[in-house]
Protein backbone atom coordinates (compact mmCIF):
# COMPACT_ATOMS: atom_id res chain seq x y z
CA UNK A 1 0.00 0.00 0.00
CA UNK A 2 1.35 3.13 -0.31
CA UNK A 3 1.01 6.89 1.45
CA UNK A 4 -2.58 7.45 0.03
CA UNK A 5 -4.10 7.54 3.70
CA UNK A 6 -1.46 10.59 5.05
CA UNK A 7 -3.58 13.61 3.62
CA UNK A 8 -6.86 14.09 2.58
CA UNK A 9 -8.54 16.11 4.76
CA UNK A 10 -12.08 16.04 4.11
CA UNK A 11 -14.00 18.92 2.38
CA UNK A 12 -17.04 18.01 0.71
CA UNK A 13 -19.28 20.31 0.00
CA UNK A 14 -19.73 23.54 -1.99
CA UNK A 15 -21.65 27.04 -2.51
CA UNK A 16 -22.60 28.17 -6.32
CA UNK A 17 -21.33 31.14 -6.46
CA UNK A 18 -21.10 33.48 -9.80
CA UNK A 19 -18.83 35.96 -11.19
CA UNK A 20 -16.55 37.13 -13.68
CA UNK A 21 -19.22 35.57 -15.99
CA UNK A 22 -21.66 38.13 -17.77
CA UNK A 23 -25.00 36.45 -17.13
CA UNK A 24 -27.48 36.08 -14.98
CA UNK A 25 -27.22 33.89 -11.81
CA UNK A 26 -30.35 31.88 -12.53
CA UNK A 27 -29.04 31.29 -15.90
CA UNK A 28 -25.76 30.51 -14.72
CA UNK A 29 -27.07 27.97 -12.32
CA UNK A 30 -29.43 26.45 -15.00
CA UNK A 31 -26.18 26.21 -17.67
CA UNK A 32 -23.36 24.57 -14.76
CA UNK A 33 -26.31 22.55 -13.65
CA UNK A 34 -26.36 21.04 -17.02
CA UNK A 35 -22.92 21.37 -18.41
CA UNK A 36 -21.61 18.05 -16.64
CA UNK A 37 -23.26 16.50 -19.60
CA UNK A 38 -20.68 18.02 -22.01
CA UNK A 39 -17.88 16.41 -20.33
CA UNK A 40 -16.62 13.48 -21.63
CA UNK A 41 -13.72 10.78 -20.91
CA UNK A 42 -12.43 11.46 -24.55
CA UNK A 43 -12.56 15.27 -24.85
CA UNK A 44 -8.67 15.25 -25.13
CA UNK A 45 -8.16 12.03 -27.06
CA UNK A 46 -7.31 13.97 -30.42
CA UNK A 47 -5.82 17.47 -28.80
CA UNK A 48 -3.93 16.23 -26.03
CA UNK A 49 -3.58 12.24 -25.64
CA UNK A 50 -0.90 11.97 -23.67
CA UNK A 51 -2.35 14.01 -21.30
CA UNK A 52 -3.32 11.47 -18.47
CA UNK A 53 0.24 9.52 -19.31
CA UNK A 54 1.90 13.08 -18.33
CA UNK A 55 -0.40 13.18 -14.89
CA UNK A 56 0.30 9.88 -13.89
CA UNK A 57 3.75 10.20 -14.29
CA UNK A 58 4.30 13.37 -12.33
CA UNK A 59 2.15 12.02 -9.33
CA UNK A 60 4.42 8.63 -9.46
CA UNK A 61 7.27 11.03 -9.64
CA UNK A 62 6.63 12.85 -6.13
CA UNK A 63 4.73 10.04 -4.56
CA UNK A 64 8.12 7.40 -4.56
CA UNK A 65 10.63 10.67 -4.73
CA UNK A 66 10.11 13.31 -2.93
CA UNK A 67 6.26 12.87 -0.98
CA UNK A 68 4.71 9.93 -0.43
CA UNK A 69 1.82 12.10 1.16
CA UNK A 70 1.15 13.85 -1.96
CA UNK A 71 -1.43 11.53 -3.30
CA UNK A 72 -4.13 12.14 -0.50
CA UNK A 73 -3.18 15.83 -0.75
CA UNK A 74 -3.78 15.76 -4.81
CA UNK A 75 -6.96 13.57 -4.32
CA UNK A 76 -8.15 16.42 -1.29
CA UNK A 77 -7.97 19.52 -3.76
CA UNK A 78 -10.26 17.87 -5.79
CA UNK A 79 -12.61 17.49 -3.39
CA UNK A 80 -12.37 21.20 -1.95
CA UNK A 81 -12.04 22.33 -5.43
CA UNK A 82 -15.98 20.44 -6.75
CA UNK A 83 -17.60 21.31 -3.55
CA UNK A 84 -16.94 25.09 -3.48
CA UNK A 85 -18.03 26.72 -6.87
CA UNK A 86 -18.08 23.41 -8.35
CA UNK A 87 -15.22 21.63 -10.28
CA UNK A 88 -13.80 24.88 -12.03
CA UNK A 89 -10.34 24.79 -10.25
CA UNK A 90 -10.96 28.01 -8.40
CA UNK A 91 -9.25 26.31 -5.22
CA UNK A 92 -5.91 26.92 -6.52
CA UNK A 93 -6.42 30.52 -7.55
CA UNK A 94 -3.84 33.28 -5.18
CA UNK A 95 -5.20 35.94 -3.74
CA UNK A 96 -5.10 38.96 -6.53
CA UNK A 97 -6.59 42.34 -6.74
CA UNK A 98 -10.34 40.72 -7.63
CA UNK A 99 -9.75 37.62 -5.99
CA UNK A 100 -9.67 36.61 -2.20
CA UNK A 101 -8.14 33.60 -2.60
CA UNK A 102 -9.91 30.25 -1.33
CA UNK A 103 -6.20 29.09 -0.10
CA UNK A 104 -7.17 31.30 3.35
CA UNK A 105 -10.31 29.71 3.87
CA UNK A 106 -10.73 28.50 7.53
CA UNK A 107 -10.78 24.79 6.08
CA UNK A 108 -7.88 25.04 3.96
CA UNK A 109 -5.52 27.84 5.61
CA UNK A 110 -1.99 25.89 6.86
CA UNK A 111 -3.79 22.74 5.19
CA UNK A 112 -4.62 22.08 2.05
CA UNK A 113 -1.09 21.07 0.16
CA UNK A 114 -0.21 19.81 -3.51
CA UNK A 115 0.09 22.78 -5.09
CA UNK A 116 3.52 22.48 -6.53
CA UNK A 117 2.57 19.49 -7.98
CA UNK A 118 -0.36 20.58 -10.15
CA UNK A 119 1.87 23.50 -11.03
CA UNK A 120 4.51 20.68 -12.20
CA UNK A 121 1.69 18.90 -14.05
CA UNK A 122 0.21 21.92 -15.57
CA UNK A 123 3.98 22.80 -17.07
CA UNK A 124 4.65 19.48 -18.93
CA UNK A 125 1.08 19.43 -19.65
CA UNK A 126 1.17 23.08 -21.88
CA UNK A 127 4.55 21.95 -23.28
CA UNK A 128 2.91 19.10 -24.89
CA UNK A 129 -0.34 20.75 -25.70
CA UNK A 130 -0.59 24.41 -25.03
CA UNK A 131 -3.75 26.27 -23.88
CA UNK A 132 -5.70 23.03 -24.58
CA UNK A 133 -6.21 21.06 -20.62
CA UNK A 134 -7.44 23.26 -18.12
CA UNK A 135 -6.45 23.38 -13.98
CA UNK A 136 -9.43 21.88 -13.23
CA UNK A 137 -9.72 18.82 -15.45
CA UNK A 138 -5.77 18.17 -13.60
CA UNK A 139 -7.01 18.40 -10.32
CA UNK A 140 -9.59 15.60 -11.31
CA UNK A 141 -7.36 13.51 -13.02
CA UNK A 142 -4.54 14.26 -10.48
CA UNK A 143 -6.76 12.56 -7.93
CA UNK A 144 -8.12 9.77 -9.95
CA UNK A 145 -4.58 9.14 -10.65
CA UNK A 146 -3.52 9.27 -6.73
CA UNK A 147 -6.36 6.98 -6.00
CA UNK A 148 -5.34 4.22 -7.80
CA UNK A 149 -1.45 4.78 -6.86
CA UNK A 150 -2.32 3.92 -3.59
CA UNK A 151 -4.06 1.06 -4.03
CA UNK A 152 -7.76 2.35 -4.97
CA UNK A 153 -10.20 1.87 -7.38
CA UNK A 154 -9.80 2.85 -11.01
CA UNK A 155 -12.38 4.91 -12.78
CA UNK A 156 -12.86 6.90 -16.30
CA UNK A 157 -12.14 10.64 -15.57
CA UNK A 158 -14.76 12.83 -17.45
CA UNK A 159 -12.80 15.61 -18.64
CA UNK A 160 -13.77 18.89 -20.49
CA UNK A 161 -14.12 21.27 -17.54
CA UNK A 162 -12.80 25.05 -17.90
CA UNK A 163 -11.51 27.24 -15.56
CA UNK A 164 -12.90 29.66 -12.95
CA UNK A 165 -12.09 33.56 -13.48
CA UNK A 166 -12.62 33.94 -9.55
CA UNK A 167 -12.82 32.34 -6.19
CA UNK A 168 -15.25 31.94 -3.38
CA UNK A 169 -13.79 32.45 0.36
CA UNK A 170 -17.05 33.00 1.97
CA UNK A 171 -18.32 29.87 0.50
CA UNK A 172 -15.20 27.74 1.02
CA UNK A 173 -15.95 29.27 4.99
CA UNK A 174 -19.33 28.31 5.30
CA UNK A 175 -20.01 25.28 3.00
CA UNK A 176 -17.67 22.25 4.09
CA UNK A 177 -18.87 19.95 6.92
CA UNK A 178 -17.49 20.51 10.50
CA UNK A 179 -16.07 17.55 12.12
CA UNK A 180 -19.11 18.02 14.64
CA UNK A 181 -21.82 18.05 12.14
CA UNK A 182 -24.78 15.65 13.61
CA UNK A 183 -25.60 12.99 10.54
CA UNK A 184 -28.88 14.92 9.78
CA UNK A 185 -26.45 18.35 8.72
CA UNK A 186 -24.30 16.12 7.43
CA UNK A 187 -26.89 14.34 4.84
CA UNK A 188 -28.61 17.88 4.28
CA UNK A 189 -24.89 19.34 3.24
CA UNK A 190 -24.47 16.55 0.76
CA UNK A 191 -28.22 16.99 -0.58
CA UNK A 192 -27.68 20.58 -1.24
CA UNK A 193 -25.37 19.60 -3.61
CA UNK A 194 -26.69 16.95 -5.49
CA UNK A 195 -25.26 14.27 -3.83
CA UNK A 196 -26.96 10.95 -2.02
CA UNK A 197 -27.09 12.07 1.50
CA UNK A 198 -26.76 8.16 2.42
CA UNK A 199 -24.78 6.28 -0.36
CA UNK A 200 -22.77 9.10 -1.37
CA UNK A 201 -22.05 10.63 2.18
CA UNK A 202 -20.87 6.82 3.59
CA UNK A 203 -18.89 6.62 -0.04
CA UNK A 204 -16.92 9.25 0.29
CA UNK A 205 -16.54 9.58 3.71
CA UNK A 206 -13.99 6.53 2.59
CA UNK A 207 -10.83 9.00 2.29
CA UNK A 208 -9.14 11.72 4.28
CA UNK A 209 -6.88 13.99 6.69
CA UNK A 210 -7.25 16.94 8.82
CA UNK A 211 -4.42 18.93 9.56
CA UNK A 212 -5.00 22.50 11.05
CA UNK A 213 -2.76 25.42 12.83
CA UNK A 214 -3.42 24.44 16.94
CA UNK A 215 -4.08 28.63 16.85
CA UNK A 216 -6.70 28.34 14.23
CA UNK A 217 -8.32 25.05 15.67
CA UNK A 218 -8.35 27.44 19.17
CA UNK A 219 -10.00 29.95 17.52
CA UNK A 220 -12.35 27.89 15.90
CA UNK A 221 -13.59 26.68 19.65
CA UNK A 222 -14.46 30.27 20.78
CA UNK A 223 -16.67 30.18 17.75
CA UNK A 224 -18.21 26.60 18.88
CA UNK A 225 -16.19 24.81 16.14
CA UNK A 226 -18.25 25.84 13.49
CA UNK A 227 -16.09 25.56 10.39
CA UNK A 228 -13.75 22.31 11.40
CA UNK A 229 -13.87 19.92 8.34
CA UNK A 230 -14.88 16.41 7.84
CA UNK A 231 -15.25 13.90 5.12
CA UNK A 232 -13.30 11.24 3.28
CA UNK A 233 -11.65 9.34 5.74
CA UNK A 234 -10.76 5.85 5.07
CA UNK A 235 -6.91 6.94 4.77
CA UNK A 236 -5.10 10.22 6.19
CA UNK A 237 -4.48 11.24 9.65
CA UNK A 238 -5.60 13.65 12.13
CA UNK A 239 -3.89 16.51 14.52
CA UNK A 240 -4.43 15.52 18.31
CA UNK A 241 -5.46 19.48 18.58
CA UNK A 242 -8.73 18.38 16.45
CA UNK A 243 -9.94 15.69 18.17
CA UNK A 244 -8.45 16.85 21.88
CA UNK A 245 -12.26 17.87 23.43
CA UNK A 246 -13.15 14.11 22.48
CA UNK A 247 -11.01 12.88 24.68
CA UNK A 248 -11.43 15.41 27.76
CA UNK A 249 -14.44 17.45 27.14
CA UNK A 250 -16.82 16.16 24.73
CA UNK A 251 -19.56 19.00 24.81
CA UNK A 252 -18.32 20.43 27.82
CA UNK A 253 -19.30 17.65 29.91
CA UNK A 254 -15.77 17.10 31.43
CA UNK A 255 -15.82 13.73 29.91
CA UNK A 256 -14.78 11.75 26.71
CA UNK A 257 -17.24 11.24 24.09
CA UNK A 258 -19.19 8.20 25.29
CA UNK A 259 -19.08 6.82 22.04
CA UNK A 260 -15.34 6.02 21.74
CA UNK A 261 -13.89 2.49 22.49
CA UNK A 262 -12.62 2.62 26.29
CA UNK A 263 -9.34 0.88 24.33
CA UNK A 264 -9.05 3.36 22.00
CA UNK A 265 -9.62 6.38 24.11
CA UNK A 266 -6.84 4.98 26.27
CA UNK A 267 -4.46 4.64 23.03
CA UNK A 268 -5.53 8.16 21.68
CA UNK A 269 -4.86 9.72 25.54
CA UNK A 270 -1.23 8.41 25.15
CA UNK A 271 -1.20 10.07 22.33
CA UNK A 272 -2.66 12.98 22.35
CA UNK A 273 -2.25 14.28 25.99
CA UNK A 274 -4.19 17.08 27.83
CA UNK A 275 -3.22 20.39 26.86
CA UNK A 276 -0.07 18.44 24.79
CA UNK A 277 1.11 19.21 20.55
CA UNK A 278 -1.25 19.80 19.38
CA UNK A 279 -0.06 18.64 15.79
CA UNK A 280 0.64 15.51 16.38
CA UNK A 281 -0.90 13.07 14.04
CA UNK A 282 -3.46 10.32 14.51
CA UNK A 283 -4.11 7.39 12.04
CA UNK A 284 -7.81 7.73 10.62
CA UNK A 285 -7.28 3.99 9.77
CA UNK A 286 -4.47 2.88 12.86
CA UNK A 287 -4.58 -0.73 10.81
CA UNK A 288 -3.50 0.40 7.41
CA UNK A 289 -2.47 4.36 7.49
CA UNK A 290 -0.76 3.94 4.35
CA UNK A 291 -3.58 2.65 2.11
CA UNK A 292 -6.59 3.34 0.31
CA UNK A 293 -9.17 0.05 1.35
CA UNK A 294 -12.19 -0.63 3.03
CA UNK A 295 -10.53 -0.70 6.86
CA UNK A 296 -12.19 2.56 7.86
CA UNK A 297 -15.74 1.13 8.02
CA UNK A 298 -14.66 -1.61 9.73
CA UNK A 299 -13.16 1.34 12.18
CA UNK A 300 -16.14 2.54 12.77
CA UNK A 301 -18.27 -0.52 13.62
CA UNK A 302 -15.49 -0.79 16.45
CA UNK A 303 -16.59 2.43 17.60
CA UNK A 304 -12.95 3.73 17.03
CA UNK A 305 -13.96 6.66 14.58
CA UNK A 306 -11.81 9.78 14.96
CA UNK A 307 -13.82 12.33 14.12
CA UNK A 308 -17.54 12.31 15.23
CA UNK A 309 -18.88 13.04 11.97
CA UNK A 310 -17.30 9.82 10.91
CA UNK A 311 -18.63 7.82 14.15
CA UNK A 312 -22.28 9.47 13.43
CA UNK A 313 -22.44 7.14 9.94
CA UNK A 314 -22.51 4.20 12.49
CA UNK A 315 -23.63 5.36 15.94
CA UNK A 316 -26.35 7.52 15.18
CA UNK A 317 -29.65 4.91 16.09
CA UNK A 318 -31.89 4.27 13.29
CA UNK A 319 -29.93 6.34 11.26
CA UNK A 320 -30.40 4.41 7.10
CA UNK A 321 -26.31 4.63 6.82
CA UNK A 322 -25.38 1.67 9.23
CA UNK A 323 -26.40 -0.55 6.70
CA UNK A 324 -23.79 0.56 4.07
CA UNK A 325 -20.87 1.04 6.67
CA UNK A 326 -21.94 -2.58 7.65
CA UNK A 327 -21.83 -3.45 3.37
CA UNK A 328 -18.31 -1.41 2.82
CA UNK A 329 -17.01 -2.76 5.70
CA UNK A 330 -17.57 -6.42 4.55
CA UNK A 331 -16.97 -6.23 0.99
CA UNK A 332 -13.54 -3.72 -0.48
CA UNK A 333 -15.06 -4.49 -3.86
CA UNK A 334 -18.54 -3.27 -2.88
CA UNK A 335 -16.63 -0.13 -1.39
CA UNK A 336 -14.42 0.26 -4.49
CA UNK A 337 -17.17 0.40 -6.85
CA UNK A 338 -19.29 2.53 -5.12
CA UNK A 339 -16.72 4.74 -4.27
CA UNK A 340 -15.86 5.11 -7.76
CA UNK A 341 -19.09 6.33 -8.66
CA UNK A 342 -19.91 8.67 -6.13
CA UNK A 343 -16.20 9.99 -7.51
CA UNK A 344 -17.44 10.50 -10.49
CA UNK A 345 -21.00 12.23 -9.67
CA UNK A 346 -18.77 14.47 -7.32
CA UNK A 347 -16.60 15.69 -10.37
CA UNK A 348 -19.84 16.34 -12.41
CA UNK A 349 -20.56 19.20 -9.36
CA UNK A 350 -21.34 22.24 -11.50
CA UNK A 351 -18.43 22.38 -13.79
CA UNK A 352 -17.81 25.42 -16.71
CA UNK A 353 -18.03 24.70 -20.26
CA UNK A 354 -18.10 25.81 -23.52
CA UNK A 355 -17.47 29.64 -23.58
CA UNK A 356 -17.90 29.85 -19.42
CA UNK A 357 -14.43 30.47 -17.77
CA UNK A 358 -10.98 29.82 -19.51
CA UNK A 359 -8.40 27.69 -20.30
CA UNK A 360 -5.35 28.89 -17.29
CA UNK A 361 -2.21 29.66 -18.34
CA UNK A 362 -0.95 29.68 -14.88
CA UNK A 363 -3.29 27.32 -12.89
CA UNK A 364 -2.49 30.21 -9.75
CA UNK A 365 -4.03 33.28 -11.70
CA UNK A 366 -6.57 34.13 -14.29
CA UNK A 367 -5.28 34.99 -17.52
CA UNK A 368 -5.37 38.65 -17.68
CA UNK A 369 -4.05 38.77 -14.40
Amino acid sequence: MSAFKSVVAAGLFFLIFVGGISVSYSNYIHDRDRDHQRLSATFYATTCPRVTAIVRRVVRRFQYRTDPRITASLARLHFHDCFVNGCDGSILLDNADKIESEKEALPNNNSVRGFDVIDEIKTEVERACPATVSCADILAMAAAESVCLSGGPSWRVRVGRRDSRIANRSGANTAIPVGFDTLDVLKSKFSAVGLDPTIDLVSLSGNHEILIDRDIFSSFTKKKMRNLLSGAHTFGRVQCGIIEHRLYNFSNTGAPDPTLNPTFLARLRRLCPRNGNGTTLANQDPITPDGFDNTYYSILRANKGLLTSDQALFSTPGADTIHIVNRFSASQFTFFKSFAKSMIKMGNISPLTGTYGEIRFNCRRVNDD
